[in-house]
């Protein structure tokens, strides 16, 4: 009999252990890898008006497509931040096939340490709250300057501009927002 309630107790444990969610290490991804089909990567860059004179982060850079796209049809220089090694090493092969490396670098980097006033665009791909834990480093941006997030807001931030967009990629419709510093807050009516 206490071995049945042994083995109840042990069986109930590894439950209560598997079902609960681990605490990642603080420099751990917060987010899933989805890349963003490249047609949407285009018209992020297009609303965000980047040019030739920009500095582009991407926060959560992936492969880097962001960055290295900037670089080949704007001129732009990019850095993308990551802290997935698989991740970087794929940027790095981005930058290297696509020849930009003078124009383009990633980082292993947390995103919410960095200090984002260099940057005049931003480009973003992250969950909504993560997104709004980033609103006290885009405010110390230079006037001007935008942020571009694929399918993600920002809570009780009002965008400039916000675009549904069928991607013949993936033929899904994305929404994309776009802000202008200094940031516009939401007000209640």
């Amino acid at each position: 009999m206490l071995r049945i309630a042994l083995t109840g107790c042990v069986i109930i444990a590894s439950f209560l252990t598997a079902a609960t969610p681990s605490v990642a290490a603080d420099n751990s991804p917060d987010v899933v890898y989805v890349p963003t089909p490249n047609d949407v990567v285009a018209k992020m860059l297009q609303m965000a008006k980047v040019k030739k004179t920009d500095l582009v982060y991407d926060l959560g850079c992936g492969d880097g497509r962001i960055v290295v796209t900037a670089a080949r049809k704007f001129g732009a220089k990019g850095v993308g931040f990551d802290i997935n090694p698989q991740r970087l090493k794929e940027s790095n092969e981005n930058i290297k096939k696509y020849n930009v490396g003078k124009l383009v670098k990633v980082e292993n980097k947390n995103i919410f340490d960095l200090d984002l006033s260099k940057a005049s665009v931003i480009t973003l791909y992250l969950l909504p709250k993560l997104n709004v834990r980033l609103i006290p480093q885009i405010e110390k941006m230079k006037p001007g300057s935008r942020i571009v997030s694929h399918n993600y807001d920002m809570e009780g931030i009002k965008p400039t501009e916000t675009v549904q967009f069928k991607s013949r990629e993936d033929n899904i419709t994305h929404t994309i927002y776009l802000w202008t510093v200094p940031l516009e807050r939401e007000t209640s009516e």
